[in-house]
């Protein structure tokens, strides 16, 4: 009988542990506003760069053009290499691509670092706390963007996408810090909080960048305006974090808390806390509860971006091919884009449950990739509402995945498993624009949207049958 009632007991702290509001009301609306804050800073810093590589690299193409150095450069390499690739295919790829292609490259090169890092940024933060790793990554950040500042040929500006690559952590390290404030109940309206920042800086991002890129303050480098700005931003972000930011991870706040009850019960006498206030505040034994596997959500994540990464790499191609677009109106597509997406993650997202987000935006893009295989010069009616279909994708997929992959994470496990989640996406972006664009300029727009299509259908599929909804602990407040 008193080992029945001794488990009962347990059982009934334990329900009370993971039935407890992780941090307070007033502590969570704090590190929220700090979190959008810092995010806001970091991914409009992050996109002034967006609309300016086209005419960025066509500079360091010239400066190497018209410079006397003698035998092969970084650049040279390059494009000689994305040449060799570009005569592999059956119909000639205009020479207008040349520096689109030459960003791409550069983008799968910074993702494919990024897969590299994720994990490891992930890890620390679990070991040395959230705080810490998201400061170490900014000094990371400051030492990339000041290398842009400074970058008066293309080798400087290759290694300060490598150093941005690297130590690019603040999506996750945000994401885990939302993890950590909020309980079951809340975690989808966070990360839908942590979407709409990336939605409204790329709605507003790389228009700001593209205004900087007309004011010209440095010789050397063209682009000092918008790359110093980038820098203050970024340095304001580091000063603000440190100033504003607590410690999340709730193994470093208990032992905090710990310290300080051992300082009251010295202060008052000596008297030590009771041994039920001492079990209170310890971490709970019991076992994680998975739903998902890990390896499926982080399949489907990395599906997902393969094919989603390549239909955004390819839609300029597809505009410029069938409608002449210029990089403005290109811009103003993107613009649509995000508006929407801000909007719905602003209104609709946040209330929904993550499976059924990832669920909605999976299918629109499916329907997205069937919409430009049909379309034709004759209207852009099929291209608007293709472009509002995969606003909806934008609001929705990473989003829900992240909610999803972190419910399934432990609190001290909680930074390297949504590392591994986003190493798996940017996995996916390394390949998907340069596979899709193989597959665009070897059969045809056609038949490659088709393909990306079903592709996008397998990845419905296994949302439908693989994933399930986790079982949600409400907080009792």
């Amino acid at each position: 009988m008193a080992e029945s009632n001794a488990q009962s007991e347990t059982a009934a702290t334990q329900t009370r542990d993971r039935t407890a509001p992780p941090v307070s009301k007033e502590r969570r609306q704090q590190i929220l506003k700090v979190l959008f804050i810092s995010l806001l800073l970091d991914l409009i810093s992050f996109t002034f760069i967006l609309p300016l590589f086209p005419k960025l690299l066509e500079f360091y193409r010239d400066l190497e053009s018209s410079s006397r150095s003698s035998g092969p450069t970084v650049l040279s390499g390059i494009l000689s290499a994305l040449n060799t690739y570009k005569n592999y295919f059956r119909r000639p790829i205009n020479s207008r691509y040349d520096i689109v292609l030459l960003g791409g490259a550069l983008g799968s090169l910074f993702s494919f670092l990024q897969a590299l890092a994720s994990p490891v940024i992930g890890r620390l933060s679990d070991r040395h706390g959230r705080r810490r790793a998201l400061l170490c990554s900014m000094v990371g950040n400051i030492l990339s963007v000041a290398l842009w500042v400074a970058a008066t040929d293309f080798r400087t500006f290759l290694a300060s996408r490598v150093v941005g690559g690297l130590s690019e952590g603040n999506v996750q390290l945000a994401t885990a810090i939302a993890a950590d404030i909020s309980d079951d109940s809340q975690r989808g309206a966070t990360m839908a909080l942590v979407g709409a920042c990336f939605s409204v800086a790329f709605t507003f991002g790389p228009a700001i960048g593209a205004g900087l890129a007309n004011w010209q303050t440095m010789k050397d480098n063209p682009f000092g305006t918008a790359a110093g700005f980038s820098l203050v931003l970024i340095v304001t972000e580091t000063v603000y974090l440190w100033w504003k930011l607590p410690e999340t991870l709730p193994s470093m706040t208990k032992e905090t808390s710990n310290s300080l009850e051992k300082d009251d019960s010295r202060s008052n006498g000596g008297v030590e806390p009771s041994e039920k206030q001492e079990e209170k505040s310890q971490p709970t034994s019991e076992p994680q509860q998975r739903t998902n596997s890990y390896l499926a959500l982080n399949f489907i994540h990395f599906s997902f971006i393969v094919f989603f990464s390549g239909l955004e790499f390819s839609l300029s191609f597809t505009t410029y091919d069938l409608y002449t677009y210029t990089s403005s109106q290109n811009g103003r597509l993107l613009g649509f884009i995000g508006l929407i997406a801000s909007i719905l993650q602003a209104s609709v997202v946040r209330r929904l449950h993550p499976l059924t987000n990832v669920r909605l935006g999976v299918a629109s893009a499916t329907l997205a990739f069937f919409l430009l295989a049909r379309m034709d010069s004759s209207s852009q009616v099929l291209l608007h509402i293709a472009a509002a279909l995969l606003a909806v994708t934008s609001a929705t997929v990473v989003t829900g995945l992240n909610s999803l992959s972190s419910f399934e994470a432990k609190a001290g496990e909680r930074g390297g498993k949504l590392g591994n989640h986003r190493a798996a996406g940017q996995s996916g972006r390394t390949l998907g624009p340069v596979g899709f664009c193989t597959v665009y300029w070897w059969i045809g727009r056609e038949r490659a949207y088709t393909w990306g299509g079903l592709g996008m259908l397998g990845v419905m599929g296994a949302a439908l049958m693989v994933l399930a909804k986790p079982r949600m602990v409400t907080a009792k407040r």
